[in-house]
């Protein structure tokens, strides 16, 4: 039973992460350091940025501080810009404020743009466009981002991607980054380029964005047109009909042990060691990697994510751990379920714990498992409803499979419904099952319905159990197929089996395969009948000759023997006995007589016979006879012959009558003629 949450949604959409929540004054100020140049009579001279830090190893903060200020004093332009900026980043804005005005009243554009920063901080955001306007129209780049950044923020997007694209142009980080995202917004093809721009340049987030549309791209072509199928929403409902339309139920006892999917996109696993393969999904891994290698904590976890998915879990984990340890709540669950997998419970509810007080609702769901799997249902119920008031309805849904197993089922439905409601897909197949055990067939299949076309299997399956239940046998197997797609094997089963009723013993055996390969007995030993039936007539068994090799149909009779399927079990112990592998055919005929199998206790008995056991051959074909198998009735019939016992020979040739096949019926008249003549006589 699954009692997991949903992390795949959480990641599989590629926005996982809110954007950076810095405002627009925040980025405004990185436009400082930058390089630029002031103005002096129309002519630009190179110089560096005005810098906080000292000049030389040995001069101090407040030495390069004192120095500039002499220099400022003597009408130094230069040294008023960099006194300006040195107390604007010290958060001085009153001091600062008089040497930027200097300095940009004698031409210098840089002292422009940081005035405007000044002005911007201080609440006056139209004068500090008007300065931001000055020095980008003088080539400053942090000035164009800033204005750029301005109109943004007042609606003007023509105006705003001008300014940005200005930035952009000159190779500010910035400002590539901030006009992809008003293109991206746009849904503009151009932006992947300035993303890919500013990620070259250092660009955190943008290598993290760019990576995202990479992963997406590459997705998308992967996949396709969208198949019907399961997501890595929940696994499998709590409910389910087995083949014989019976409802198989959860099982408490395996809370919490199918893990979800690692959610991210399917693709050629790479070798140990690599940092992805060529193509859009190998660059995305690298631009994760970049961005995570700066200490974008979302970028490690989708690393993680990647990492863990190819099976490189000691790389997966330290990126968990990063990513946990600067408070992405994702992470820690997702290292959590990783030392879960390891065997270290402990350490994986120690973050789960961490996650789940953070609001991390699948790490909620996780605990509660935890706590239900060690039978602590009080604690599992809580953690399940802090999951659900984290918003994942996964809690509502666990809740429901919790209070099913301790038969609450009005409360189960109330659970299952609320959640069902939510578009939970299993819930929807949990209620309806629910609905259908409490005799509301009625109220059941629309939830079937509604649960198997948001994508459920199991409901797709349940579905075709409901319509061959009223011999509606065209949409039984129209909904076998679409289960039977998506990998239900069960409904491969099924399928396989209208192939065969209608002859078509292709598509028969390609359905079989698919369930046998997923682990149906039954569906094994159709296979094997299937390809016994085209086999030649093996021929007479030569003494001393080699024993043939095992064929493919003998190993899936083998397959479904292993599980325990009767029919199979005899019919390998038949096999075995065509090769002369006597000891083989006596343990699969008492593997299937001890099961109840008739065919088999009768063949055992066959052997026991051949080899002396007389006595216990008679044990087996009594067992056979009483469970209605006619020839072992007509074995112990003549075997009472033989001893003298008439009357008991006799009781079983009736048997042999009554049970037949004819020609059984029909020898075990005759003895019963002779025995009752030798009576009378």
């Amino acid at each position: 039973m699954v009692f997991m949450g949903d992390r795949a949604t959480l990641l599989e959409t590629g926005r996982f992460v809110q954007r950076h929540a810095r405002n627009a004054a925040d980025e405004i100020i990185e436009a400082v350091p930058a390089v630029d140049a002031v103005v002096v009579d129309s002519t630009p001279r190179a110089r560096a940025v005005p810098d906080a830090g000292p000049d030389t190893e040995a001069e101090t903060e407040a030495e390069t501080e004192g120095r500039h200020r002499r220099a400022a004093e003597r009408g130094d332009t230069d040294a008023m810009s960099a006194l300006g900026a040195l107390l604007l980043r010290r958060g001085d804005l009153d001091g600062a404020e008089p040497f930027l005005r200097g300095a940009t009243a004698e031409g210098d554009r840089a002292a422009a743009n940081n005035l405007g920063v000044l002005l911007h901080q201080r609440g006056y955001p139209d004068e500090a466009a008007g300065w931001w306007r000055v020095a980008a129209v003088a080539g400053s780049a942090p000035a164009a981002h800033a204005l750029g950044r301005h109109h943004r923020e007042r609606g003007d997007e023509p105006a705003a991607e001008y300014w940005l694209r200005q930035a952009a142009e000159q190779g500010h980080a910035l400002g590539a980054y901030a006009l992809a995202d008003l293109l991206e917004h746009r849904s503009d093809v151009g932006a992947e380029r300035w993303l890919r721009a500013a990620a070259e340049q250092g660009h955190r987030e943008a290598a993290y964005r760019l990576a995202l549309a990479l992963e997406r791209r590459a997705t998308e072509t992967l996949r396709g047109p969208h198949a019907y199928g399961p997501t890595a929403a929940t696994g499998r409902a709590g409910h389910a009909y087995d083949t014989a339309g019976r409802l198989r139920a959860a099982d408490p006892a395996h809370a919490g042990d199918d893990r979800p999917p690692v959610p991210v996109p399917a693709a050629a696993p790479a070798r140990a060691g690599e940092t992805g393969g060529p193509g859009p999904l190998g660059e995305a891994e690298q631009w994760f990697r970049q961005a995570a290698a700066r200490g974008h904590r979302r970028a490690a976890l989708h690393l993680g994510a990647i990492l863990e998915q190819r099976g490189e879990l000691k790389e997966a984990g330290r990126w968990y751990l990063s990513s946990a340890k600067e408070g992405e709540a994702k992470a820690a669950c997702a290292l959590g379920f990783l030392l879960r997998d390891a065997g270290d419970e402990e350490s994986a509810a120690v973050w789960w714990l961490r996650a789940a007080q953070d609001g991390d609702g699948n790490a909620a769901n996780a605990l509660g498992a935890l706590h239900a799997a060690r039978g602590e249902q009080q604690t599992a119920e809580r953690w399940y409803r802090a999951a659900m008031d984290a918003g994942d309805v996964n809690g509502a849904y666990n809740l429901g499979l919790l209070c099913a197993a301790q038969d609450r089922l009005p409360q189960a439905e109330q659970w299952y419904r609320r959640a069902a409601y939510a578009g939970h897909r299993e819930a929807a197949n949990a209620l309806a099952v629910l609905l259908l055990q409490a005799g509301d067939a009625g109220g059941a299949e629309p939830w079937f319905s509604k649960a198997a076309e948001a994508g459920s299997v199991d409901a797709a399956f349940n579905l075709g159990i409901i319509h061959a239940g009223r011999d509606e046998d065209r949409s039984a197997l129209a909904w076998y197929e679409r289960a039977a797609a998506a990998g239900h094997t069960e409904a491969a089963l099924q399928v396989g089996i209208a192939a065969l009723r209608e002859g078509d013993e292709r598509t028969a055996e390609r359905h079989l395969r698919c369930a046998a390969g997923g682990g149906s007995a039954e569906a094994a030993f159709r296979l094997a009948t299937l390809l016994d039936a085209r086999r030649p007539e093996p021929g007479p068994v030569v003494l001393g000759a080699p024993v043939d090799q095992k064929t493919e149909c003998e190993e899936w009779y083998e397959r479904a023997a292993q599980q325990g399927h009767r029919r199979a079990q005899v019919r390998v112990g038949m096999l075995a006995a065509g090769r002369g592998d006597l000891t083989g055919a006596a343990r699969w005929y008492r593997e299937a007589a001890e099961a109840g199998s008739r065919n088999g206790a009768f063949n055992l008995g066959l052997l026991l016979a051949r080899e002396g056991s007389e006595r216990e051959a008679a044990l087996w074909w009594t067992r056979a006879a009483r469970a209605g198998h006619g020839r072992a009735a007509l074995r112990l019939a003549l075997l009472a012959a033989r001893r003298g016992e008439l009357s008991e020979g006799r009781k079983w040739c009736a048997r042999a009558v009554e049970l037949g096949p004819a020609e059984v019926a029909e020898r075990a008249a005759r003895l019963s003629e002779a025995l009752h003549q030798e009576l009378t006589a």
